[in-house]
């Protein structure tokens, strides 16, 4: 089904002098940084470290929105679903038992992380990017003498020896690149966590659709289950961080996130081999991006949406954003220009779903009766998706209804 993976090595050499953009993270964020600051700049040295060796597995529901693939499209990528079904229906059953299943206006695509990252890094290199495999620990600003003797520039010296005039931080949700920047990781109200494993698909007859069972244990919570196309299933259970506990019975968080996906998703039980868990840091507690040359995309940046835990066209959209201003701009000026491009993209949504989780996560009724209406008013329903998975926002009569809502709902 799937086009080969091609291995990526570390190169012999790397580039002489102050690498132009030096990229943390070779995930889709990374990627996309890379591919759009070659797009503008070909010619630059781009340097992609990562700690894994290519092709590797990556914690994820592995779902890739149409949003995202316009992203890709933009940046010269045709083929990073080539070989897998497009899905386009999609199922969202609530935990007050309302449930939608309706095709989407536009399919989305199942794809194992370690094919789609390797796919783009495969682009990325054919562009022109180095790929080096390097665990990056340190971060420090410097000036370092201009090539030529003509002077001094500054630069972010990384581990002490490698030298960039921008960085880019495509490292998750752990991101080193955040904490040098002195930015504290989310609070555990703004940290999601989730287990994922794949799964035989049940061969019950019903058409390929993605599924989303919302829970009221631990609300707002969900499982999900997302068919490949090869017979098996990407299946996961998601929850806030702050929800997250021992169970009554003494058993450890782990066993809870295990057991709770299983009585979930019964009829498709989990090959334990594939078990893992991840946080995921929501857009509801995004650090202020900070002027200068180290800028943050993806996971790094808290770009994963409150409401479905989707990151990776966050990924895509602020890596190709980032890309180019690493490249556009002066290194002084890359963090205000990136800033100012996310936010003119993705500004009035991230406020919309920040809105919109707050209420949620205060009673699960609103999204019942969400869910119950969508059933009957198709315009909503693709409202709700637009939201939920790509740049949508709240029309401005409902925004205001919820506004007033939300202000009310502070008051008691």
């Amino acid at each position: 089904m799937a086009t080969p993976i091609v291995r990526l090595d570390e190169p012999d050499e790397l580039p002489d002098g102050p690498i132009d953009v030096l990229i943390v993270g070779g995930g889709p964020a990374g990627c996309a940084a890379a591919l759009a600051a070659l797009r503008d700049r070909p010619g630059a040295s781009v340097v992609i470290a990562d700690a894994a060796a290519f092709p590797r597995d990556k914690t994820c529901g592995d779902g890739i929105a149409p949003h995202g693939l316009d992203v890709l499209r933009d940046l010269g990528v045709t083929d990073a679903v080539a070989g897998y079904r497009p899905v386009d229906r999609l199922r969202l059953r609530t935990p007050g038992g309302a449930e939608v299943a309706t095709p989407s206006a536009r399919a989305s695509y199942v794809v194992p992380r370690q094919v789609f990252d390797a796919r783009l890094m495969a682009a990325a290199r054919a562009r022109g990017a180095t790929l080096i495999r390097r665990r990056v620990r340190t971060l420090e600003l410097a000036e370092r003498p201009r090539r030529g003797g003509r002077g001094r520039e500054p630069v972010v010296v990384v581990n002490g020896a490698l030298t960039a005039r921008v960085v880019i931080g495509a490292d998750g949700a752990n991101s080193v690149v955040r904490r040098a920047l002195g930015l504290a990781a989310n609070p555990p109200e703004a940290m999601a966590i989730a287990v994922r494993a794949y799964a035989d698909l049940p061969a019950d007859g019903r058409p390929s659709e993605q599924f989303i069972h919302m829970t009221d244990v631990g609300w707002p919570a969900y499982a999900w289950s997302f068919p490949i196309g090869d017979g098996r299933t990407n299946i996961g259970y998601g929850m806030l961080r702050s929800q997250l506990g021992a169970g009554a019975d003494g058993a450890s968080a782990k066993s809870v996130l295990h057991r709770t996906l299983a009585g979930m998703l019964p009829q498709s039980p989990a090959d334990p081999a594939t078990l893992r868990a991840h946080h995921l840091p929501l857009s509801t507690h995004r650090p202020r991006q900070p002027n200068g040359p180290v800028l943050l995309v993806g996971d790094a940046a808290s770009l994963i949406n409150p409401l479905t835990g989707e990151g990776i066209y966050y990924a895509l959209l602020s890596g190709s954003l980032a890309g180019r201003a690493a490249v556009t701009s002066t290194p002084a000026t890359a963090g205000r220009q990136y800033r100012r491009s996310l936010d003119g993209e993705l500004g009035r949504h991230l406020r919309h779903t920040t809105l919109l989780a707050g209420l949620v996560g205060r009673s699960r009724t609103m999204m019942d009766g969400a869910v119950r209406a969508a059933r009957t008013r198709t315009e909503l329903y693709d409202t709700l998706v637009e939201i939920g998975l790509g740049r949508g926002t709240i029309p401005a009569s409902t925004l205001t209804r919820l506004a007033v809502r939300r202000t009310v709902a502070g008051l008691r």
